[in-house]
């Protein structure tokens, strides 16, 4: 086998994918064509224990659990006073409500590791409200499908946790790694909302306020802080594994939700019907993503891409800056889930050549993911955020919103391979 045979099985999935197939039949159509080709049939009749053997794991089981979280804070109540919440103590900054949009998706994303239930959830809530206080269309549309993007790198994320079983790295320390990053991409997010957008909302401000009134109202932000505490605390206090402290966020989840006074068994049939719809999706590419590795592992993919990476003589800023490129063009035509399943198997050991670090790339190739979510023409949060407003406006006010979002998320990547301790300095610290 020849690189030129593995860029041309590559750019057979493509076209697969432009011609509308279903991603996950792109891509098994190629693995089992591939491997019949090469080995017969003795090497498609392996393929369903290779399967069983890694999705009999109960890491993930963890996947519709987070799934089901995320449904349960978005249908229980708790995103709407999160918003409430924060919109009191954010909402009189230069910037207004935007910030309060990158607030909520920041805290939303730590419980709910999906980017478009993000999306989806804060922009619900949030648009009526800028609407109808005049904020700029394209600035408050903007901030909504950039702030869904935090959903797949603060954890717990369900792609992070994709990546963890794709590469066997920890998805423990994916998840410690994702915090300061997903901090810091939050906070450039508002820096630029304070800067470009400091007299949004500003004839329209809400009135003042008392201080207690404000106070009060961080009672709703217990939820999110409790499930993101009892999450990530429960994995690194040594008490659960990442799917058991999945298990115990969703106990703590519907604990609050039954507070409220929410819970009841419509809520929980719709739940749990969304939840295994998502995952269904999830799991079926995952498990494609599996049968094209073993016809990958028997060609001897990894160690012929090895040998190539390694005689060009790349060194680690340009190989990294080539996959920033590569991510770049990949993602304006692919969704964020199927650029990580279909690249990690190969992308991953031809960056190890080079010293990178597993644990720093997969948050490296999560915050490509991020950009891939609101790149056009195929950005999932830009159609996400398109389809909840109300007023038919054009889809290039989304797309006008976003964009700076998407260089600032370019500069953040460069950050990251400049400053790998960035990433890697937590995951360290509690290694050790």
């Amino acid at each position: 086998m020849s690189i030129a045979t593995i860029g041309l099985g590559f750019c057979a999935m493509l076209a697969l994918m432009f011609l509308s197939m279903p991603v996950a039949v792109s891509i098994i159509g190629v693995g089992a064509i591939g491997g019949y080709m090469a080995y017969g049939m003795p090497l498609v009749n392996m393929m369903g224990s290779v399967v069983w053997g890694t999705l009999n794991n109960s890491v993930m089981t963890a996947i519709p659990l987070f799934m089901l979280l995320g449904e349960i804070l978005l249908r229980g109540g708790i995103a709407d006073k999160m918003y409430d919440a924060l919109a009191v103590w954010l909402g009189r900054l230069p910037g207004g409500l935007l910030h309060t949009n990158i607030g909520t998706s920041a805290l939303f994303s730590a419980t709910s590791g999906s980017s478009v239930a993000t999306a989806a959830t804060v922009g619900t809530i949030a648009l009526p409200a800028l609407t109808e206080r005049n904020y700029p269309v394209a600035a408050s549309l903007g901030s909504l499908a950039a702030g869904g993007t935090l959903g797949i790198l603060i954890p717990p994320s369900v792609n992070l946790l994709v990546y963890g079983s794709l590469a066997n790295v920890s998805v423990g320390q994916l998840f410690v790694a994702g915090v300061i990053p997903g901090l810091m991409l939050t906070l450039l997010f508002s820096l630029y909302i304070f800067f470009a957008h400091r007299s949004a909302g500003k004839d329209t401000a809400a009135a003042d306020i008392p201080l207690r009134e404000k106070l009060a109202l961080l009672k709703y932000l217990i939820a999110p802080v409790t499930i993101f505490t009892v999450v990530m605390g429960s994995i690194y206090g040594g008490l659960a594994t990442p799917t058991e402290s999945a298990a115990l966020g969703l106990m703590v989840a519907l604990f609050f939700v039954w507070r409220s006074g929410r819970l009841n068994t419509t809520l929980l049939e719709h739940c749990f019907r969304h939840a295994a719809k998502t995952t269904g999706m999830v799991v079926l590419i995952i498990v494609c993503a599996l049968l094209l590795n073993v016809t990958l592992s028997m060609l001897g993919t990894t160690q012929l891409v090895t040998r190539w990476v390694t005689s060009l003589g790349l060194d680690y800023f340009s190989l990294l800056l080539l996959l920033v490129i590569f991510y770049l063009l990949l993602g304006m035509f692919m969704d964020a889930m199927s650029m990580l399943v279909l690249t990690v198997p190969i992308t991953v050991p031809m960056v190890m050549v080079v010293g990178v670090d597993p644990v720093w790339f997969g948050i490296f190739i999560v915050v490509m993911c991020e950009i891939a979510l609101i790149t056009p023409p195929v950005g999932m949060n830009l159609f996400v955020v398109q389809g909840i407003r109300k007023d038919g406006g054009s889809f290039g006010d989304v797309i006008r919103g976003t964009l700076p979002y998407v260089f600032l998320m370019l500069g953040f990547t460069l950050l990251l391979i400049v400053w790998p301790q960035m990433v890697l300095w937590l995951p360290n610290l509690m290694s050790n």
